[in-house]
């Protein structure tokens, strides 16, 4: 019997033995969920948008959507150098030889262009060519011409070229005690001839300002006084893509390119000029006038129909 009855005892035998179990019971799981809690409030989140809280992040979200930039209207302006340019704006392509651009440092792709010379370069760029949109798909009122041979130097130079550095345009004159520009021009004949090639390119793709004419001395479209105003227009610019039919341009003195669009009239060859037309930009990429652009227009369909 006393075997029997030993084998039914439990380890707890007071009173504070039974207290002391209870308290455990409670306790324990009670520290368990305090140091999970703990563990999992210290640990790194890394879920998706668990930075979205963080100050960097909340500062831009606070932050206003409009800027305002002060500067000084009488500031020498300050160009892009090439290699700026060309980091911001042709190394999408010539970085690494997409749609067939001449890739920079690769002198196979660029020898056969370097040997046309910068004044030809330059005009391509300008006009655009294959799936170059004219000027890189820039705006003449945020890069300058200048900016866009300074890049066109860089990348020959850095693909087996040696152009010199095109002169910068002149800055204005922001005061009466401004010295003139020819005091701070370097003399003649201290410039390179691809320095002069380089002066005169870009003076041959920038349209030239028109002298003040009143509108009655005006030449009547198609007389001799206009087709040399659009003669010297062509040569300039248009020369770059209708010499040699570029991009589907019509062939100057091309018969059979010219004939379906002459039917469609003056007037819709003069808008197309104007606003442009498939990969041709408006006026050809130049700022020239108007009256000049459509003179341009029938001079190439005067040529055309001989």
């Amino acid at each position: 019997m006393s075997e029997a009855h030993n084998e039914h005892e439990t380890p707890i035998k007071t009173p504070k033995q039974l207290i002391a179990v209870v308290a455990a019971g409670f306790l324990v799981p009670i520290a368990i969920i305090a140091l999970l809690v703990v563990y999992v409030g210290n640990s790194a989140r890394t879920g998706a948008g668990s930075g979205g809280m963080s100050a960097e992040a909340v500062t831009q979200r606070i932050a206003p959507v409009a800027h305002v930039e002060v500067r000084d209207a009488n500031a020498p302006h300050v160009y892009q150098t090439g290699e700026q340019l060309f980091k911001a704006v042709c190394s999408a392509c010539h970085a690494t030889g997409a749609a067939g651009a001449p890739k920079v440092g690769n002198s196979a792709d660029w020898a056969p262009r370097i040997a046309q010379g910068f004044p030809t370069l330059l005009k391509t760029a300008l006009a655009g060519k294959g799936a170059m949109p004219p000027r890189g798909g820039t705006n003449p009122a945020d890069v300058s011409d200048y900016e866009i041979a300074r890049a066109i130097v860089y990348m020959a130079n850095q693909s087996g070229g040696h152009f010199s550095e095109p002169p910068p345009p002149a800055q204005p004159a922001s005061g009466a005690g401004a010295a003139p520009a020819s005091a701070a021009a370097a003399p003649a004949s201290a410039a390179s001839a691809e320095t002069n090639a380089a002066a005169a390119a870009i003076a041959a793709i920038s349209a030239a300002k028109p002298a003040a004419t009143a509108s009655a001395g005006q030449p009547a479209p198609g007389s001799p006084a206009d087709l040399a105003a659009g003669k010297k227009l062509y040569g300039q610019v248009c020369v770059a893509c209708h010499a040699a039919g570029v991009m589907g341009a019509p062939k100057f003195g091309n018969k059979a390119d010219w004939a379906p669009r002459i039917k469609t009239g003056m007037n819709t060859l003069y808008n197309a000029a104007l606003h442009g037309f498939n990969a041709m930009p408006a006026k050809g990429g130049s700022n020239a006038p108007d009256d000049e652009v459509k003179s341009a227009v029938d001079y190439m369909v005067h040529a055309a129909q001989q």
